[in-house]
């Protein structure tokens, strides 16, 4: 029996939800509307994926070309699972074992994700699904959407770096952004369930790759963009490129576009928008929205003046950084571009909301701040360390690595600015992945060395992570702060292709009881 509804997984692709009671659509039909090739009977389809591993009773199984090898490969695989038909291309139709139903069409990657839209109904087309795309702020903006909609009586779901929540349900989803067969069926769950609002982190691959190719948006939001993934992409124009085109005609040019205009970036792709709703915090700023007379409070957030449409409100973000000050204020705008107007229970959940392992402080009773961050690059780093400075009287004492397998480019840079924010910065593993960790913690050494010593933190080096951690804590007096950086919520830290059981916050928590 097919796999259906709502529940809660750890990855295992078995649990992936899907909802129930679908109506099958021949391939026929999926060939007129999508100008695709029928080789082979006329059958039903009631599902769609690419992984072969996902492949339900019903199943039309994509198979995408890929780096290495053609997914239709794997034809003859998903066929014994279960699967009614084949959607590729040419190439992989000559993979495909004779008689098998294919629809063969040019691009499967941007068929894939309409074409899978149709088969689940067509789910965003009955919702409000607010997308988010940007290098930082993501997550804590989709978390302080969802807050908001929720204290307005609207229960939302969010798709994002976390996982999906599905009313208190966390499905773990692997990407930030689904693959787009496995996105479609999460948005028809999420509609089976009840919700009308849906809150999206769109991720770079996820729209160079095609994978919310399908979805009727009806607000998309821009956060900001500094160095990320340029092992993906060829340069930071082509990383823009890929962001901006949730803005574009694919996405429908009578959705509402949100953009936070305090980076070059972010001003330059208002700038290519008819009538984008602008977000700025900076002082004197011009925008749709804007934040006034902000203050730093001693518990770490922020109050501020709101100043909108028909809005001028005071209120204020539980996290530390004018960044998060802008997260907040982006959050506002696209509540109030889906019906929800900021009123005083609204703008006091956004407030108020946590976001795991975005600047989440970690307390035993120590005499000292102590924080974990997701900051996995260079410009990210600097803004949390400027933020904690603000609230520090003593030393800075920051823990940073960098991943394996990621852009290479960014490890120095992110050496650099903590060396040059911080007073001491402990180097030490992230996630090394399949590269050697000695090398990475060399490259982020690299560029900690480059600043001059008159103004460079004390540096040290310690391999393991939960040393390197017991080790900032012990030379933290009261006054200090200490900064966990790079891993955030992770519950895991992969070495060698194995994730073994590792939480910042619960060996942080540790390490300073231990020192109590």
């Amino acid at each position: 029996m097919p796999r259906t509804g709502i529940a809660t997984g750890t990855g295992n692709p078995e649990y992936l939800p899907r909802p129930t009671g679908l109506v099958p659509h021949s391939l026929s039909e999926l060939a007129d509307r999508f100008r695709a090739r029928l080789d082979g009977a006329d059958v039903t389809v009631s599902g769609v994926t690419a992984a072969s591993a996902l492949v339900q009773t019903g199943d039309l199984f994509a198979g995408v070309p890929g780096q290495h090898a053609h997914g239709a490969r794997y034809a003859a695989e998903a066929m014994a699972a279960g699967a009614a038909a084949i959607l590729t291309d040419e190439a992989g139709a000559a993979l495909v074992p004779s008689g098998t139903s294919t629809l063969v069409v040019p691009d499967v990657r941007a068929t894939l994700g309409p074409l899978a839209a149709v088969v689940y109904g067509e789910p965003s087309a009955a919702m409000n699904v607010i997308g988010i795309t940007g290098t930082s702020g993501k997550t804590t903006t989709g978390f302080l959407v969802r807050a908001g909609l929720q204290a307005a009586g609207r229960p939302a779901g969010l798709i994002g770096t976390l996982g999906t929540f599905m009313g208190d349900d966390l499905v773990k989803t692997g990407f930030t952004t689904p693959e787009a067969p496995e996105l479609q069926a999460l948005l028809a769950a999420l509609r089976e369930y009840g919700v009308a609002d849906v809150v999206m982190e769109v991720s770079s691959h996820a729209l160079a790759m095609h994978r919310v190719d399908g979805i009727d948006f009806r607000v998309t939001a821009f956060t900001n963009l500094s160095q990320d993934h340029l092992d993906f992409h060829r340069d930071m124009d082509d990383y823009f490129a890929a962001k901006s085109r949730l803005f574009g005609a694919d996405f429908g040019a009578a959705t509402d576009a949100v953009v936070v205009i305090d980076d070059e970036w972010g001003a330059r792709l208002a700038r290519t928008l008819s009538d984008p709703i602008t977000v700025a915090t900076a002082e004197g700023a011009r925008a749709s929205w804007v934040a006034r007379d902000i203050v730093e409070r001693a518990d770490g957030g922020s109050t501020f003046r709101v100043l909108g449409p028909g809005v001028d409100l005071v209120t204020g973000c539980a996290l530390p950084g004018r960044f998060n000050v802008a997260n907040a204020l982006l959050a506002l705008a696209l509540l109030e571009r889906v019906g929800v107007p900021p009123d005083a229970a609204v703008a006091h959940a956004v407030a108020s909301a946590p976001v795991p392992g975005r600047m989440e402080r970690v307390d035993a009773g120590q005499p000292f701040l102590a924080v974990v961050d997701y900051t996995h690059k260079p410009a990210a780093v600097d803004a949390a360390l400027r933020a904690l400075r603000a609230r520090t009287a003593g030393r800075l004492i920051v823990v940073l690595g960098s991943g394996g397998d990621r852009d290479r480019a960014k490890r120095p840079l992110m050496g650099e600015v903590a060396a040059r924010a911080a007073d001491v910065l402990v180097v030490t593993d992230d996630n090394p992945r399949s590269e050697d960790p000695a090398e990475i913690r060399a490259a982020v050494l690299a560029g900690a060395l480059a600043v001059p010593a008159a103004t460079r933190a004390e540096i040290r080096e310690v391999a393991d992570r939960a040393e390197a951690i017991a080790t900032a804590v012990s030379l933290a007096a009261p006054g200090d702060t200490v900064l966990v950086a790079g891993k955030g919520h992770e519950p895991g830290q992969e070495v060698a292709g194995v994730v073994h059981p590792f939480d910042d916050r619960e060996i942080l928590r540790a390490a300073l009881r231990a020192a109590l």
